[in-house]
């Protein structure tokens, strides 16, 4: 039975083919019956601060109008922490200062917006980073945390340093694949704590990275990321095709139980099966 209480991970520049071959414990899980694992394909520019804005409102850079990660304002776009709070639920984010400025507070202030607690903004509860390098350990601690003393019914969780990694040493390093099986290691102490607390998860990613070491182009290694999903109402196993970003926020809705923006794609799903479709 859902609690419709939503925890979505967020991994920077995970590859969908290295989530495949290097995350041990997702694909035990996958194998286990206990997530659906979906290949998803991003939306152009596969850059980072155009595809927060695209996974949290459901819409293309075309529409949502941040089209570069040097556009810094407030999104103009009803995300999914708006519809949350509309709905009565309760929000909260562990993640780069990026997600602070779409939604809380534009431009970032580096000693007074890291830590934005009880506020009513839409993220209610938010605990921000800004060096790309912060630790990925640190980050989920802090998620952690936040799920403790706060009980949001909408976590968001968004680490960096696959990204770093990715950039400094290219997807065609050991430091590269190391670090997916870092955070892979972690989601296997996190994603229990989630489940044992009544959430369910999606883990995904906003681009990939490519041999050159960077992102934002058109290609496989760009564009192509996982999306995992444990929850009691989404058939697991490993999905055949190709699923677009514009559905992860339609998703959450549904797992969260409210209504999706006027602006989302709708809510009948391509490609994600529920169990009673199934």
């Amino acid at each position: 039975m859902s609690n419709n209480r939503v925890v979505l991970i967020v991994v920077d520049a995970l590859r969908y083919d290295t989530a495949c071959t290097h995350m041990g414990y997702m694909q035990h899980l996958v194998e286990r019956g206990a997530a659906a694992r979906y290949e998803v394909r991003s939306e152009v520019p596969s850059l980072s601060r155009p595809l927060y804005e695209t996974i949290l409102t459901g819409t293309p850079p075309i529409i949502h109008g941040v089209t570069s990660n040097a556009t810094v304002r407030l999104s103009n776009q009803t995300s999914l922490f708006h519809l949350a709070k509309e709905s009565g639920k309760t929000t909260a984010a562990a993640a780069y200062y990026w997600v602070s400025e779409l939604y809380n507070s534009a431009p970032f202030n580096h000693f007074a917006d890291r830590i934005q607690l009880d506020s009513d903004l839409p993220i209610e509860n938010g605990l921000f980073y800004f060096e790309d390098h912060y630790p990925d350990s640190h980050l989920f601690a802090e998620a952690a945390w936040l799920m403790d003393e706060k009980q949001p019914d909408f976590l968001y969780i968004h680490p960096m340093n696959v990204d770093d990694d990715g950039h400094k040493f290219t997807a065609d390093s050991k430091e590269y694949r190391n670090r997916v099986l870092a955070v892979d290691a972690i989601l296997s102490l996190f994603i229990p704590k989630c489940l044992e607390q009544g959430y369910e998860v999606i883990v995904t990613a906003d681009h990939g990275m490519t041999s050159d070491g960077n992102h934002g182009g058109n290609t496989i290694e760009d564009r192509h990321v996982p999306m995992f999903v444990l929850s009691d109402q989404v058939k697991p196993g490993i999905n055949e095709g190709i699923v677009s970003q514009l559905q992860v926020a339609p998703l959450v809705c549904q797992l969260l139980d409210i209504e999706p923006s006027e602006e989302m794609v709708p809510l009948l799903l391509n490609g994600v099966r529920t169990k009673k479709e199934a």
